[in-house]
C-alpha cells in the first residue's frame, strides 16, 4: 500500500473511531429539538421563548430520547420540560442523579451520565451539581416527574439535574404532587390518545433569588397539557378540562396572591403552596407578562 493510501485509509479509520472515544458526535444538544420533536403536540415546540441563554436538549438515556427540556444556562436550571404522559408500570427507581456532558464537553457523550464521586470543574461552571441543593432549604423538583414515564429506563432518565429545580417541600411533595396526579388520572379515565404535557416554572420578577448563588430559584411552578383525542360525552364536571388546561403553582408561601391566592384554611405543611387551574390561554397570558416574551404552548392551542 503507499503511503497515500495508508495515509487516507488511517483518517478514514480514525474518523470513524472518534465517536467511540469522545470525538465530534450529534447528540441532544440542539439548535431547535430537531432531535426529539415527538414529545411535542404536531411536532411543534413552544413558540415565542427567545435568547441565546436558552439551549434545546433532546434527553438521551441508553441511546434513546426520552423527552425534551429547555435549559437556562445561566440559571443552571430548565424553563421547561416537554414530555407524553405514559403511566409507570412499575415504583419509582433509585434516585441516581445524572448531568449532561455535551453542556460541559463540546462533542461528548450525547447520553447523560452518572455523577461521580469527583466532578469536573467544567461541568461545576456549566450547570447545576448535587452540592448546590445540600442543605439548601430546597427539593430537586421534577419537572418531568418519574411517575408519568412508563418504563424504569424512562423514569430513570427523570432524575437528571437539566430536569430539576429548586422546589419547596410543601410544594414538591404536597401541592404539586396532587396535581401530577391529578393529570395522570385524566389521562386515565379520558385520553383516548397520547397527553402532551409540558411543565416549567417562572422566576422571580424583579430581585432574583439563587442558591449558592449559582441556580435560579423559580417562584412559581406552571404546566399545562394537550390531550386532543378524548372520550365523547365527557361528565359535565370535566369538560372544561378538555382538550386543554393548565396550572399555576406557589413555590414561595409569601409570594403575593395577583396569580394564585392563598388557601388560609390549607394545612400549614402546604400553606401558602397553593396550585390554581387554568385555561391554557390564562397561563400563556401570566406567561407573556412574567417572561416578557409572546409565548404559545400548543400548536393550534391544540385545537385539532
Amino acid at each position: 500500500m503507499s503511503q497515500r493510501n495508508f495515509l487516507l485509509s488511517f483518517t478514514a479509520a480514525l474518523l470513524f473511531l472518534l465517536p467511540w472515544f469522545g470525538g465530534p458526535v450529534v447528540g441532544e444538544l440542539s439548535e431547535d429539538f430537531s432531535q426529539c420533536l415527538q414529545f411535542f403536540y404536531n411536532k411543534t415546540p413552544p413558540t415565542g421563548i427567545n435568547g441565546k441563554e436558552y439551549q434545546p436538549i433532546c434527553q438521551r438515556y441508553k441511546n434513546t430520547y426520552r423527552f425534551a427540556s429547555l435549559y437556562h444556562r445561566q440559571h443552571r436550571a430548565p424553563l421547561y420540560s416537554a414530555y407524553i404522559l405514559s403511566p409507570a408500570d412499575g415504583k419509582r427507581p433509585r434516585s441516581q442523579w445524572k448531568y449532561e456532558p455535551q453542556l460541559a464537553f463540546a462533542g461528548a457523550s450525547p447520553d447523560m451520565s452518572l455523577f461521580n464521586y469527583t466532578v469536573d470543574q467544567n461541568v461545576v461552571e456549566s450547570q447545576a451539581v448535587l452540592w448546590d441543593y445540600k442543605n439548601s432549604g430546597f427539593t430537586r423538583g421534577h419537572l418531568n416527574p418519574s411517575l408519568h414515564q412508563k418504563t424504569e429506563d424512562d423514569r430513570k432518565a427523570t432524575f437528571t439535574l437539566t430536569n430539576i429545580v429548586p422546589q419547596k417541600e410543601g410544594s414538591n411533595t404536597g401541592t404539586w404532587n396532587m396535581l401530577e396526579n391529578h393529570l395522570l388520572n385524566r389521562f386515565k379515565n379520558f385520553c383516548t390518545g397520547p397527553m402532551y404535557v409540558i411543565t416549567g416554572v417562572m422566576p422571580y420578577e424583579t430581585v432574583k433569588h439563587w442558591i449558592r448563588d449559582r441556580v435560579s430559584v423559580p417562584e412559581y411552578m406552571w404546566s399545562a397539557y394537550c390531550c386532543p383525542s378524548y372520550k365523547p360525552n365527557l361528565p359535565e364536571c370535566m369538560e372544561r378540562y378538555f382538550p386543554t388546561f393548565a396550572a399555576v403553582g406557589r413555590n414561595d408561601p409569601s409570594s403575593g396572591e395577583e396569580i394564585v391566592p392563598v388557601n388560609k384554611k390549607a394545612k400549614p405543611s402546604v400553606r401558602g403552596y397553593d396550585v390554581k387551574q387554568m385555561p391554557l390561554q390564562e397561563l400563556e397570558v401570566i406567561l407573556n407578562h412574567r417572561l416578557k416574551m409572546s409565548v404559545s404552548l400548543f400548536d393550534g392551542k391544540c385545537l385539532k
